[in-house]
């Protein structure tokens, strides 16, 4: 019997092939790029692969409703009972310096959870996939979270300037280098790469939709301040600061994380 979401897995892998190839034209080509209000990079490259799956996923799902970071956001979609959720090239930084840790991103959203979801690291030939209830799935292997059970030595993944804070370097965690994608720094702890990871306040649905399903699929938990997972397709689609680890490593590293965001905003 076929799994709930296998038809919308299958076509978000097919577009998300689609798309990684197109955006390896530009990779390490200098494409054009210019900063979007608020200061954040994009490229032509950007532009070409959301073109590309708005084109391609609408025209097989025309009932669902679409964000993506590079489309103008409109209401319609809070109207649907599912929904396109899009990072044409998530880590656009790291694009941009020749990084090849950035990745596609798509999930399909229902009910403000991600139910299907994959992440293409193209230049690296790697495809995550997930669906509610199916598992996560790098290529043919079935992923799962680390076992650490304590923060000392646990490999950590975290934004710049966040892990110097006094509140995780107490933990003794071993700090990995940065990794541009927010999506892909997840996806390595529903790999069992890193044992936990965290993002900063401002962070996007799109950044977050599939990386979250991969997480939880691999036996993770990803959740902000309070504990609860991410809820998406709200009418302001941010979220709060998020840790994601195993069940059991998960809550310290939060507490640490909610710590040390409040360390950020005294020193503002």
């Amino acid at each position: 019997m076929a799994e709930p979401f296998e038809a919308d897995r299958l076509l978000l892998t097919q577009a998300a092939m689609e798309a990684g190839s197109l955006a390896l034209r530009y990779f390490r080509r200098n494409p054009e790029s210019w900063a979007k209000p608020g200061g954040s990079p994009v490229t032509e490259a950007d532009l070409a692969v959301d073109t590309l799956l708005r084109e391609r996923l609408l025209a097989e799902r025309a009932d669902y409703g679409w964000l993506s970071e590079e489309t103008a956001d409109t209401p319609a979609r809070l109207h649907k009972a599912a929904l396109f959720v899009v990072d044409p090239i998530d880590g656009t930084r790291g694009f941009m310096e020749g990084d090849d840790r950035w990745c596609v991103s798509l999930a399909v959203v229902r009910a403000g959870r991600p139910v299907a979801g994959v992440l293409y690291a193209a230049a690296r030939g790697e495809l995550f996939v997930a669906t509610a209830g199916g598992g996560a799935w790098l290529g043919d292997r079935r992923l799962a979270v680390s076992r650490a059970d304590r923060l000392v030595g646990a490999r950590i993944s975290g934004p710049r300037g966040w892990v110097k804070r006094p509140s995780l370097q107490q933990t003794r965690a071993e700090f990995q280098d940065h990794v541009p994608s927010l999506a892909y720094r997840f996806a390595c702890v529903a790999s069992g790469r890193f044992d936990g990871a965290f993002a900063s306040p401002r962070c996007n649905d799109w950044d977050l939709a599939a990386c979250d399903l991969l997480v939880h699929e691999a036996g993770g938990r990803l959740t902000g301040p309070d504990g609860a997972a991410p809820v998406y397709n709200r009418e302001l689609p941010r979220h709060d600061v998020l840790a994601a680890a195993n069940p059991d490593l998960q809550p310290a590293l939060l507490a640490a994380v909610r710590e040390a965001a409040r360390d950020v905003a005294r020193s503002r």
